[in-house]
């Protein structure tokens, strides 16, 4: 079969949620990924920063296998020797005392919501749905039915309510909005250190360390969604050590597998976590020994293939290369590390006819928001293929 078979096949009988490029993979090594007419890309995506540590890494995968053969499942009804270590590693390399596992972003997050939740109701003592959590403009945490209702992009919302409660909003980057909303019933504030969907969007010097002090003077718990920006993505093993903070509540997901498998995880300490009593909250996968024994790995592979320093350096080289090409479309070159927005003017055309015209070329990158060409490559790239790809991005965006 042919790349077109493959797409017919799809648009027959797949339902049409979501609006790809037309290139069909069939194997992927490293940031490399074939289609399957042989043609040869270099990935720029990463699966949303779920890649970090390179497709199919060798230690990944031969970890996967090995324990794929002793135990896949067990539930959380019996315990597996996999999970403990996973929590205690996580643990120890990040400075909190507890780690509840998941499986997608989006349960990692409905975990951190009910967590506080919970928190705001039993330990601050707000009254029984009375409490608020504040969000953020411009905010990506998933596609629940809670999470789209704190969404601001009418999309995400067109069709799908009533409305979970309970959620505000207030403008991402502006410190004397958030001030101005915090109220004695506030549980939690939300939000991205580096906004990702919205197109890779960096707030403020000194705003997330002055919305962590904010939250500190009013008894607010700080989440810091990390699902796309950590992990090495911004060139910090989390985006916001860049702020010099210690959020309440972590969340992460996405690279915490490599790309092998669903993992994401809530940390935090036992002030938080600790509300949680057996039955209260759980999942049939989450903290399943495959799942538990493929994080383990790739979080080693993360630290010791010291990827997050190469994220910051190759980051840095990259958005500099870019900011150089003589492009009339770009507005604004922006990011940490190698996660990186390359901003258009809207007299561009949007994004997407670069994205596809990068394709042809051999490289594979998606358009965020219309007018954003988001670059994200895995951590394992090397300069030379930077540097080559760095050719056909001049070639493109110099396109008419």
């Amino acid at each position: 079969m042919k790349t077109q078979d493959y797409i017919a096949l799809e648009e027959k009988f797949g339902a049409h949620n979501y609006h790809p490029l037309d290139v069909v993979v069939d194997k992927a090594e490293g940031v490399w990924m074939w289609d399957v007419d042989g043609k040869k890309y270099l990935d720029c995506l990463a699966a949303y920063s779920a890649v970090n540590q390179g497709h199919c890494h060798p230690r990944i995968i031969a970890k996967l296998k090995e324990q794929a053969e002793k135990v896949t499942l067990t539930s959380r009804a019996f315990r597996n020797n996999q999970l403990p270590l996973l929590c205690q590693e996580m643990c120890e390399l990040t400075g909190y005392q507890m780690l509840l596992p998941m499986n997608s972003g989006a349960e990692a997050v409905e975990t951190a919501l009910k967590a506080a939740r919970k928190w705001g109701h039993k330990v601050k003592g707000i009254a029984e749905d009375k409490g608020e959590i504040l969000t953020c403009t411009n905010n990506f945490s998933g596609r629940t039915i809670s999470i789209v209702s704190f969404s601001t992009e009418e999309q995400y919302k067109d069709g799908f309510g009533p409305f979970t409660p309970g959620f505000r909003n207030v403008e991402y980057g502006d410190i004397k909005a958030l001030e101005a909303a915090i109220t004695p019933e506030t549980i939690a504030f939300l939000v991205e250190p580096i906004q990702g969907e919205a197109g890779i969007i960096v707030p403020p010097a000194g705003y997330l360390k002055a919305a962590y002090d904010l939250c500190k003077k009013n008894n607010v718990l700080f989440i810091a969604d990390e699902i796309q920006s950590g992990l090495g993505r911004s060139g910090k093993l989390f985006a916001f050590e860049y702020d010099n903070i210690r959020p309440d509540v972590v969340i992460i997901g996405k690279a915490l597998s490599g790309g092998c498998y669903p993992v994401s995880a809530v940390l935090s300490d036992k002030e938080v976590l600790g509300v949680f009593n057996p039955g209260d909250h759980g999942s049939t996968f989450g903290g399943n020994p495959l799942g538990a024994a493929i994080a383990r790995e790739s979080i080693k592979v993360l630290i010791e293939e010291n990827l997050v320093q190469k994220s910051h350096d190759l980051g840095q080289y990259f958005r500099d290369e870019l900011s150089k090409i003589p492009s009339k479309h770009v507005k604004e070159i922006r990011g940490k590390g190698l996660f990186i927005g390359v901003e258009l003017h809207p007299e561009a055309g949007g994004a997407r006819r670069f994205c596809e015209a990068l394709m042809q070329r051999g490289i594979l990158c998606k358009e965020t928001h219309t007018h954003v060409i988001r670059f994200a490559p895995p951590l394992v790239i090397k300069k030379e293929e930077i540097d080559w790809a760095l050719t056909h991005i001049s070639e493109v965006l110099q396109l008419a």
